[in-house]
């Protein structure tokens, strides 16, 4: 598995000074965490997953999830599961894994299932999104995964979904993270990352964010998504890569406000249509998020529509400039500051050391761009193909 690799080897000599480098399971976790990118969430029920999945690979989708839960009807749970397990064991006769693939169940009891039917298909199984995860209900959900993997003989991840309201409401939130901090710092080794459940976390409160808006200006969600962060986001060995919020919208509609994507980069290469194409298709809000999540601690996301990967996996390359900064940061464990090369920032080696570890970890798999190419010269390239 590589990111881009639906890009023309000259294209990619064109955008990248260090190209994607190949992924798998058998990765260190952090580095499959953060190769985990765009998230795309299938129902299990569709009648054509095998083609679904296979199509969309070829498109540059390099994680997906098989949903048994919200986007399943409580009366086809059973029909997603055996559809589920069949895509897998089909997956599994055509070779290696196109692409990561994780199963969301509703219960842990699913996780056992699974685990008993599943045949060859445990090849192309990366793990479990586990919804609705608390400190109450996550340790069946995290046993369950433990035994799957003792049964089928590999190692499966889990992926919590933080979205319940012992977390979004305020009296009883930090007891809450608390204790799934501890939980998971049990399982460390078999959590791949956290996943941020915002539209569950809005609906506790009756909200439906306007796609005129970012998930960070609700705010009584960004404190939610900021406590998250600070608990279980840390960098210090006892935090884990935390995964942006769902975008939902990707159809055209009337404004209230103006678009939040800048004329000026698209201006400068000469792409002022594709600014508009972009905007009218809901992606300039997207966008904005996706820069809003890495500001906060927050790397990938999950997506519910094809058209938005390319946003988040043009936006998680490496630019020249991050890549030369981060390459200075590391070049010395002595402290002190240096001019960037650039000659636009400062430097400082201590505490930027682990923003700049973090840095090179994300251009190992979505790559260093070649000076003067931005996400705009990504996108055009992942989009116009």
């Amino acid at each position: 598995m590589r990111h881009f690799c639906q890009l023309e080897q000259s294209v990619l000599n064109r955008l990248f000074l260090r190209v994607p480098q190949p992924f798998g399971d058998a990765d260190h976790r952090d580095r499959l965490a953060v190769a985990l990118g765009a998230t795309l969430y299938v129902p299990a029920t569709r009648s054509d997953l095998t083609a679904t999945i296979m199509r969309r690979a070829g498109e540059g989708v390099m994680s997906m999830v098989l949903d048994l839960e919200d986007a399943v009807a409580d009366d086809e749970v059973e029909k997603g599961l055996r559809n589920a397990v069949a895509t897998l064991d089909e997956l599994a006769a055509r070779g290696a894994a196109p692409m990561l693939l994780f199963i969301r169940v509703r219960t842990a009891d699913g996780i056992d299932r699974i685990a008993s039917v599943l045949g060859a298909g445990v090849q192309v199984l990366t793990g479990f999104v586990l919804p609705k995860f608390t400190a109450d209900s996550g340790r069946g959900f995290l046993d369950a995964v433990s035994g799957a993997s003792e049964r089928l003989g590999k190692t499966l991840y889990a992926m919590p979904v933080i979205e319940s309201t012992s977390v979004v409401h305020r009296e009883t939130r930090d007891d809450e993270l608390r204790a799934i901090s501890q939980l998971l710092a049990e399982h460390r080794p078999r959590v791949l990352a956290v996943r941020i459940g915002a539209t569950d976390m809005c609906g506790a409160f009756g909200i439906r964010r306007d796609r005129d808006l970012t998930i960070y200006d609700v705010r009584v969600i960004v404190d939610v998504i900021a406590d998250i962060v600070n608990y279980l986001g840390r960098t210090d060995g006892t935090g884990f890569v935390i995964t942006g919020p769902v975008w939902e919208y990707f159809a055209d509609h009337e404004r209230m406000f103006r678009p939040m994507l800048r004329a000026t980069p698209f201006a400068e290469h000469d792409a002022v249509l594709f600014r508009q194409q972009l905007v009218s298709r809901d992606l300039d809000g997207l966008l904005r998020e996706i820069a809003l999540d890495r500001a906060n601690g927050i790397q990938g996301k999950t997506v519910i529509h094809p058209s938005h990967v390319a946003a988040v996996h043009a936006l998680s390359a490496v630019t020249h400039e991050e890549f030369h900064d981060a390459v200075d940061i590391l070049d010395t464990d002595t402290g002190g500051v240096q001019a960037s090369g650039y000659g636009n920032k400062m430097n400082e080696r201590r505490p930027h050391r682990t923003w700049a570890q973090q840095t090179l970890l994300r251009a190992s798999v979505f790559g260093v761009t070649n000076k003067g190419v931005t996400f705009v010269d990504l996108l055009t390239a992942l989009v116009d193909r």
